[in-house]
């Protein structure tokens, strides 16, 4: 068997290439990402209350995640560029974990799927609260990005079971 069957982005040279997709059929697709963002209690505070110089923190970490959503193929190599239909991140303060939750989701008509798309939405609100938060605090931790869901698609569905 060979060695690099099971990835789909390199083909039986074993030279990475972007997977044809011209064959398939359009298809309802969607997918959801998450992430987290660790803050210590005086920025989670500062964030609450939107005490922040640079601004509302969840509000342009959220525009960043639509925007880093629409700028997948540009960022990671090997992706499609997929027309969107819709990108929507929510954004929640975990004041017990002194964090920001982050979920990302993303929908198209398309040949391919947007877990990547979702999960650069995911990541680039959390880069983008570390950001904004850098000035006060500089251990910040970024952690959890995670697939959550996609559906859509000849590999089927995926839904992972969360630990709350």
């Amino acid at each position: 068997m060979d060695k690099n069957s099971d990835f789909t982005h390199f083909n039986s040279e074993g030279r990475a290439y972007m997977v044809g997709v011209g064959e398939k059929d359009i298809s309802e697709r969607r997918a959801e990402a998450a992430a987290r963002v660790y803050v210590n209690g005086e920025t989670f505070a500062l964030i609450e209350s939107g005490g922040l110089k640079k601004g509302d923190v969840l509000t342009v970490a959220q525009i960043a995640g639509i925007m880093g959503a629409k700028q997948t193929p540009q960022l990671i190599p090997l992706c499609h560029p997929v027309v969107l239909s819709g990108v929507d991140l929510k954004l929640r303060l975990d004041a017990e974990r002194r964090c920001v939750d982050i979920r990302a989701s993303v929908a198209c008509d398309g040949k391919t799927g947007v877990e990547m798309e979702a999960l650069t939405a995911a990541a680039a609100a959390a880069l983008t609260v570390y950001d904004m938060c850098k000035a006060v605090q500089r251990d910040i931790v970024i952690s959890d990005l995670r697939l959550l869901s996609k559906s859509g698609g000849a590999h089927g569905d995926f839904y992972r079971k969360e630990e709350e």
